[in-house]
């Protein structure tokens, strides 16, 4: 018996000569509201990251089809498996390109996290798909449309690929922004507020997110709050459940509760991160 799921969230605006389709999970206390994009040019289109639980990648690939123009390629932004999972269930027939990083660490660990969620069920792929084409950092062409192509370090990830779309002020961020929901947190706080520092004095005007609703320059200032107020918190000694009540009491506007359950044991326990 398959899970029943809410129905996806789908935004699509024009920016430029592109047209930009952001297919969100859901909302809810249990989901972390993963969101995946397509960036629609004249002739074709390229994806970012391929949905976590199969139901929602069979129905981004659906969409993706709907569309009627052919899918060029899919970049992967990093190896955390809530972008990576789908990619298996729904897009083993496209190139997929990744860092060098990330393709290196699918090869050694990607079956080991397919194993460790087996409890997800029907929810979870059954195969692992390994991306073959490498993403490097420098700008391309892509159906008339400039790209530019960044490796960002130490951030909610070790590695992470950004794509800025320049010509039409749209930078897709993925996990370096939240939007709306609440973050995945790592030691990393004081420099990835580095990055979102720099990203508000960037030409960008639009940030396509992992996590939440697309969003402009005040979201990334208020994830740059959120990180102040989170290292304060452990500043002051708090760790695992009165750590997850103060940033709860903090920003109750903020979804997805269910995400400190996920990173609290890797930021307070040193727990390996598959």
């Amino acid at each position: 018996m398959v899970m029943q799921l809410p129905d996806p969230i789908k935004i699509v605006r024009r920016a430029g000569e592109v047209r930009l389709h952001t297919f969100i999970s859901s909302f809810t206390d249990d989901n972390i509201a993963n969101a995946t994009h397509i960036i629609e040019s004249r002739n074709k289109l390229v994806l970012v990251d391929g949905q976590f639980l199969v139901p929602y990648a069979l129905q981004f690939r659906q969409y993706a089809n709907s569309i009627g123009k052919k899918i060029e390629r899919i970049y992967l932004s990093h190896r955390h498996p809530d972008h990576w999972f789908g990619l298996g269930a729904a897009f083993s027939d496209i190139p997929i390109y990744a860092l060098p990083e990330t393709i290196e660490f699918l090869k050694q660990h990607g079956q080991d996290s397919l194993n460790d969620h087996w409890k997800m069920g029907n929810l979870a792929p059954k195969s692992l798909v390994i991306p073959e084409a490498i993403a490097l950092a420098g700008g391309e062409i892509i159906d008339g449309v400039k790209y530019v192509f960044d490796e960002v370090v130490d951030t909610e990830i070790d590695f992470l690929l950004t794509i800025g779309l320049p010509d039409v002020g749209v930078f897709i961020a993925q996990d370096l922004i939240y939007s709306g929901t609440h973050l995945y947190l790592t030691k990393h706080m004081e420099h990835w507020i580095g990055i979102l520092q720099d990203m508000l004095l960037s030409d960008y005007d639009l940030f396509l997110p992992g996590h939440g609703f697309p969003a402009h320059k005040n979201e990334v200032a208020k994830n740059i709050e959120y990180l102040s107020v989170a290292m304060e918190a452990v500043g002051k000694g708090l760790t695992n459940d009165a750590f997850k009540c103060f940033m709860l009491d903090s920003f109750p506007e903020r979804k997805c509760p269910a995400i400190f359950d996920i990173y609290m044991p890797r930021l307070f326990d040193n727990a390996s991160e598959f």
